[in-house]
């Protein structure tokens, strides 16, 4: 079973100002479609072909250079996409507003962090909310299209929230203005996701 590129579940222009229509274009159409068709590619007549990507990730020959780069490209896309919503924003609620009280200490705090390991992570990579089974939350960054699924990247446990620091996720709006990109990624997260995947993997 070949994989798809995910349609996006709001249109291009839904996320402006904080995320441009150009850019979703793009990111979406021609960057995530790429890593799709490469994924599907590098699998074919593999024994991961008809795995779920999960399964392939967290199994992963980290050598296999092709899957590591495109199936974690697929993967993590197709995460961003579902975490952001046009009636994004705030904070989170319930159970998860707990959790990253007990994890940070406060949502301010765990905002600090989750800011500063997507400001700083070098060049082309992201910044990730994982959770751990038990419910522990914690924050890492990961190079290129490395993600906490693959063996021995850095925080392990579950993505439920990331953040796209390639620069072809805000350069055409932001140039070189990383953090003025990650501040404004805050305004369009959707906490109701996030949640879900919290209830879904601790």
């Amino acid at each position: 079973m070949s994989f798809e590129l995910p349609s996006l579940p709001y249109a291009y222009d839904a996320l402006e100002p904080h995320i441009d229509a150009r850019t979703m274009e793009i990111h979406h159409g021609k960057h995530h479609a790429g890593y799709t068709n490469n994924l599907n590619a590098a699998i074919e007549k593999t024994p991961m072909e008809g795995q779920s990507i999960g399964a392939i990730l967290s199994n992963l020959d980290m050598n296999n250079k092709a899957v590591r780069n495109n199936g974690g490209g697929y993967y993590n896309h197709s995460l961003f996409w579902e975490v952001m919503s046009p009636n994004g924003g705030g904070a989170p609620s319930a159970a998860l507003a707990t959790a990253i009280n007990e994890s940070f200490g406060s949502f301010d705090a765990f905002k600090e962090r989750f800011s500063n390991a997507a400001k700083t992570q070098f060049g082309s990579g992201w910044a990730w909310l994982c959770v751990h089974k038990g419910g522990k939350l914690d924050v890492c960054a990961t190079p290129n299209q490395d993600n906490p699924l693959m063996p021995g990247v850095g925080c392990g446990g579950t993505p439920i929230l990331g953040i796209d620091v390639w620069e072809h996720a805000y350069y055409l709006n932001y140039q070189n203005r990383r953090p003025d990109y990650v501040t404004a990624f805050f305004n369009v997260i959707n906490w109701n996701e996030v949640a879900k995947r919290f209830e879904a993997n601790k």
